[in-house]
């Protein structure tokens, strides 16, 4: 008897060369794309990394185009907390060279124009946009966290001509901390499902070599009490088998935290379905700065607060 238990994710990157993981919430959520990196890696992908960060912008990284920045292991910085350094310095430990690109953090439009216009090598690579649960949220939440890089990202890569594009999440039950429930989440991927979005789960798996690649990874780049990382300490706790209100960082302290396996799993889903389905994007896709996409996000909000005044009064 054959056991085939192979994803439609897998199914879908199986015929691709070359592969861009991105990091679409900023700073530390490309470290959430590493146990991804690793299995791409061993299957014979050329992978890239990429991040939405302002860190690198006062730094020595090679410029490649305008905020949009090249940084490997030997940049130096004026000592802002910068995950992505610490991740191409992770890598130079173990001998390899992995430059991490990073775009400035601005209103969706710049970012827009600095991905298509990104090295030679992303112009025709799938995409993988890994990010936090929020971005599977459509925008009628009650609450949505702090979705304003995320949505950006999720702008500018529905925006991009590749034949490939894939949303990966990680982390449902970390927003709780930012007033997302785990039912509204659990209500988006229903209906991926029945759209015929969803590309399937798999769980991170304590003691195998791509999650003790990221639990290391993680260590090493967050390692003062300034960088740390909500959503990945949360992962990790849950990898571990943590369970309910534990704190892996002092930055949760004061707040009830629910750890559950569920955090451990990754949720793949086509991107462009992602896009189609959420509520304001169209409405911040000329957005230039990041106030601007701030402003346009809120606006959307109060419109659907006082719409639903209206339906209940």
């Amino acid at each position: 008897m054959t056991l085939d238990l192979q994803l439609p994710i897998t199914t879908a990157l199986a015929p691709t060369r070359s592969v861009l993981l991105a990091g679409a919430g900023g700073g530390a959520d490309v470290l959430a794309a590493l146990p991804l990196y690793g299995a791409l890696y061993r299957a014979g992908k050329a992978v890239h990394l990429a991040s939405v960060s302002s860190a690198p912008f006062e730094s020595t990284a090679k410029v490649l185009g305008p905020a949009l920045v090249r940084v490997t292991a030997g940049t130096a910085t004026q000592g802002s907390t910068f995950p992505e350094l610490q991740l191409a310095r992770w890598f130079a430990q173990r001998e390899q060279d992995v430059p991490i690109y990073c775009f400035d953090r601005t209103g969706a439009k710049p970012l827009r124009r600095r991905t298509r216009r990104s090295p030679n090598s992303f112009v025709s690579t799938p995409s993988c946009w890994s990010t936090v649960v929020r971005t599977a949220c459509c925008g009628d939440e009650p609450r949505l966290g702090t979705p304003e890089e995320d949505a950006a990202s999720l702008a500018a890569a529905a925006s991009l001509p590749l034949p490939v594009k894939i949303l990966v999440s990680v982390g449902l039950g970390v927003e709780t901390f930012h007033g997302i429930t785990d039912a509204s989440v659990l209500a988006a991927i229903a209906a991926f499902a029945k759209r015929g979005d969803f590309l399937g789960a798999w769980s991170l798996v304590a003691g195998t070599a791509d999650v003790e690649d990221y639990e290391s990874a993680v260590a090493f780049a967050l390692r003062d009490r300034f960088s740390t990382s909500i959503v990945n300490s949360s992962v990790i706790s849950a990898i571990r088998g943590e369970f309910g209100d534990y704190h892996a960082t002092a930055r949760t302290s004061g707040s009830t935290l629910a750890i559950n396996p569920l955090m451990a799993l990754y949720w793949a889903f086509r991107l462009d379905g992602v896009a189609e389905r959420n509520l304001y994007l169209d409405r911040i896709r000329e957005t230039e700065t990041f106030a601007e996409l701030q402003l346009a996000i809120e606006r959307f909000r109060h419109l659907r607060q006082d719409i639903r005044r209206e339906i209940t009064d």
